[in-house]
């Protein structure tokens, strides 16, 4: 349950966007970083079809550093107040700090998304549960700065799968409901290349731990890696087919909403991928 409504999950793959409000993202660092292009993109965000927002003001990306709280609330605060009802989809805010969340909470935001796992603060858990909003628990190995350097996991799932059953465990604990948790198995923090194309794979069995599932790919060092060209690896922005056949394969695979940064384009596929589960299940039944 959102404060504006119910957020659907299973009828059809939802779209979220991405807007990092960051200097340093990997794939858009400094694009929005001023709150007028911030909220701007917003809105294109949002024609473009997007069901959900995810505003972020601190970068977790490979070898990034910690960005303080009063920065990080710095970045958000003024696009999430701009946006506040005015924008018809949702918004989620990605931060790792109860404190954060609390404070973007109140200024509109409607999901939580913690993509430590409650590791770097349990209380986020306390504040969904307070606040009765969705949380979005996500595996990471490792801690930003360090997560690519290894080492791996030898078995990525039983690493995965026992990471996000200690993060429902702590939110559960914490008071908050089943119906608040979505879990998402984190392409591309602590795993290698291989493993994260294993993890999409072997999404069923993720299903598995009974929550619905969100799974972001979007322009990552792995489709760069895969799609490099005279030993260089595909700039963030030339990945989007990359990114468009393993959105396609999480879809089939059982996720229930798709984080990306080319909205126009993953709508589109996400349609098509949607006829193509549905074709899939009634050719079953």
């Amino acid at each position: 349950m959102l404060r504006s409504g119910s957020l659907l999950l299973g009828e059809r793959t939802l779209v979220m966007g991405v807007l990092n409000v960051t200097p340093d993202s990997f794939s858009d660092g400094g694009e929005f970083l001023q709150p007028e292009s911030a909220i701007e993109h917003a809105y294109a965000i949002e024609r473009a079809g997007a069901d959900l927002l995810d505003i972020g003001g601190e970068s977790t990306r490979p070898g990034s550093a910690e960005t303080p709280a009063a920065e990080e609330l710095d970045r958000i605060l003024p696009v999430l107040e701009a946006l506040r009802g005015r924008l018809k989809i949702p918004i989620s805010v990605d931060t790792r700090r109860a404190s954060v969340a609390e404070i973007a909470l109140r200024a509109g935001a409607e999901l939580l998304n913690d993509v430590s796992g409650l590791k770097s603060d349990p209380r986020i858990a306390e504040v969904a549960a307070r606040q009765r909003v969705p949380l979005i628990l996500m595996h990471m190995r490792g801690e930003p700065p360090t997560m690519q350097a290894g080492p791996f996991a030898r078995n990525v799932m039983k690493d995965v799968t026992p990471g996000l059953r200690r993060s429902v465990a702590i939110a559960r604990k914490a008071g908050v409901g089943k119906s608040q948790i979505i879990l998402d198995p984190g392409i591309g923090f602590g795993k290698s290349f291989a493993q994260n194309y294993e993890l999409l794979q072997k999404l069923p069995q993720l299903a598995k731990l009974g929550y619905p599932l969100l799974v972001g790919t979007s322009r990552k060092g792995f489709l760069g890696a895969t799609l490099a060209r005279d030993g260089k690896p595909a700039p963030p922005e030339g990945r989007i087919w990359g990114t468009a056949a393993t959105v396609t394969a999480s879809i089939l695979n059982g996720a229930h909403i798709v984080r990306v940064h080319d909205v126009t384009e993953m709508v589109q596929v996400a349609r098509v991928a949607d006829c193509l589960l549905d074709a899939k299940q009634r050719t079953k039944s």
